[in-house]
Formats: C-alpha cells, structure tokens, sequence
C-alpha cells in the first residue's frame, strides 16, 4: 500500500499573504477554489474571520468570539475564485492600514459546493465533503436533545471538530479524538484560553463519534433547539493531516512530534492549563524557526516571541522552553497539515526545509 494518497497537501490546503487595501484584495495563489477561508490580520488587532462555501461569501464568524454570523460582503470576502477569493474594502478581512504586514489566510478544500441534505443522523444536515483530503462542512439546526447525531459525510470517523452557533452568543466547541471519550469527554474551548473541562452536554453522554455521524449534547453552542449552527469536521488522511497530543519537556531541545509530513500549518492548544491557541504556518515562517504566531482566541497583531518551532520533514520540533507550547509535563492538542508527504505514493522521501 503507498505510504500517501496526497503527494501534494497544496492541492487541499493553502495558506496566503496579502497585503491590506481600500480597494477589494483578489488573492489568487492558491492551487484549488477554497471552500472554507479563515483569514486574520496580522498588523492591526481585528477580529478573525471564517467564511465558508456552505454557508455562504460575505457570512463571517469569528473564532475569537461568541458574535452571532454577521452577513456583511464589504467586512467579509465577496466571493471565491479558482485559485482564491476576493475580499471586500472592511476588516476584519481587509484593512487600509494593514499594508506592511498584512493579513494570513489559511484555506481547505470542501467539494466546491454549496452542501446536499445528509441524512446519517437523528438531525437532517447539509454538508460539503471531501473524502480524500478528509475535511467536511456541516450546517445544521439544534433539536434540543441529547446524543442527537449528525452526519459529517467523512467516510471516516472525525479526528477533529469545530462547532459553532450561527443565531447565539455562544462559545466555539472543539472536539479532538485524542482526549475526549465517551469516558472522559473533555471540552476545550476555540475562543478562550481557559483549560479543558469536562461537560457531557457539549457532545453528549455517550460521545459517539463513527465514520458517518458525530454526537452532541443540549449545550447551547452545539444543540440548542431551533438554533443554526456550523461545524468543521476533519479525519486523519496518512501524509496530510494529524490531530493529536503531545507533552512538554520544558528543554530549548524540545519535544519532537511526528506527523509523517513536513507540516505547512500548525495549531496548539494546551489543555491543562489556561494558555492560547497558538497558530503557525510556512507562509510567514518560510524557514525555520518558525515563530511568527497568531492566536486563534484573541484579535492581537502577530507575534513572534518564544514560540519557536523547527519543521521537520516529518514532524515538528519544539525550540523554546516557554511554557506556550512547551511547559515541562505539560499536555498540549494540536492540529497540522502538510506541505509535503514524509514519503510520497511512489516511494520518495522528503528533505527539511
């Protein structure tokens, strides 16, 4: 069997730099149309904002925020494009005076489409998927009753998900497989830096996720009745993607994760203790260290300070002691996805950077 069915993670997930305007931004660097678009911008200290194909250009939430969906072309993107998309004249997607540094975008690929009706779970959903890449977006409405499922269109059981309330005030859900069980079913959440807490109402007693459908609770941010809401789901695809866990050791000769890739994006969160969630890409940091940063719970400009992250052909290595991502005995998740497959389908292996 060959070690990856990706040679090219580019051809799934992007990331791109584009400097802020008065005028609308056409971004077209990207190697596919995206279907989920998470932009922030790095000079200035607006909101981030996620726009989405299933629900909509213009529709934008914010992940440092518990803000109902705002529907507004002009603060958001006006549409996708082949190769990108085009932002509007307002941040949090664009901003006049972001013209040094300006602003990261990190893109997936969905189906290009605007979602069909999936009916896996006991709640109908629309859902975009693409099995290949292992990424899906899924909108649904809230029932109000616990261990309600819903089908995410994976063909995989979800290694990582994000929820969000489109209609309510509530806090952004993640789930990672890596810590959370039927047993012990642990919540962090995406717009706050608090530690992981155990709440069975978020994705319900019995936390079932399976290769067609993930549970939830009666929490408001995941399943209150009559409520609209979004989720981001993501399975495991060998050389692309990996969600998982890793500890501290408190050393500048940190922890070295294995991934099976060279990553092109990172995300860490620590669990046990209050601490951000940390964003690191291969745009800004084109070598290593990487160590310009941006926090997916918070609207300050990028930072760069003892976050320092060797990418490896096949994982990550952590280079700072700083307890941010490296805290002696410490459990932190993360997410990643590739630039490049530690070995390719033919047998080829990778170099670092």
């Amino acid at each position: 069997m060959a070690y990856t069915t990706i040679n090219k993670g580019s051809s799934y997930f992007g990331g791109a730099t584009y400097l802020g305007s008065a005028s609308a931004v056409t971004v077209s660097s990207l190697s596919f149309q995206p279907d989920l678009v998470w932009i922030k911008d790095r000079q200035n200290g607006n909101d981030h904002c996620l726009v989405d194909a299933v629900r909509g250009v213009g529709k934008y939430l914010g992940s440092n925020l518990t803000a109902t969906e705002v529907n507004n072309t002009t603060q958001s993107i006006s549409s996708f494009t082949s190769t990108g998309f085009v932002t509007g004249t307002a941040n949090p997607a664009n901003e006049a005076t972001s013209n040094t540094l300006g602003f990261m975008s990190w893109n997936w690929l969905a189906n290009n489409t605007s979602g069909s009706s999936n009916t896996s779970g006991t709640i109908t959903s629309t859902v975009a998927a693409n099995t290949t890449a292992g990424f899906s977006i899924v909108k649904y409405t809230g029932n109000g009753t616990g261990n309600s499922t819903i089908g995410h269109g994976l063909s995989a059981v979800p290694k990582f998900i994000i929820v969000k309330s489109r209609t309510s005030t509530d806090y952004w859900g993640t789930l990672s497989a890596s810590f959370v069980s039927a047993a012990d079913p642990n919540i962090v959440y995406l717009n706050i830096t608090a530690a992981e807490a155990d709440d069975t109402n978020v994705w319900g007693t019995s936390a079932n996720f399976t290769s067609s459908t993930f549970t939830v609770g009666t929490w408001n941010g995941s399943n209150a009745n009559a409520t609209d809401y979004i989720a981001y789901c993501w399975s495991e695809i060998k050389g692309y993607s990996k969600f998982g866990k890793y500890t501290g050791n408190g050393s500048a000769d940190g922890t070295f994760v294995y991934t099976g890739f060279k990553p092109a994006f990172l995300m860490v969160k620590e669990t046990g203790n209050v601490n951000s969630w940390r964003m690191l890409d291969n745009k800004r940091s084109p070598f290593n260290v990487a160590n310009k940063v941006l926090l997916a719970n918070s609207a300050t400009t990028e930072g760069s300070a003892d976050h320092e992250t060797d990418f490896l052909s096949n994982g990550f290595k952590l280079r700072s002691s700083d307890t941010n991502m490296n805290r002696s005995g410490g459990t932190y998740i993360y997410m990643a996805f590739a630039e490049n497959p530690f070995v390719t389908s033919g047998g080829i292996p990778v170099t670092a950077r």
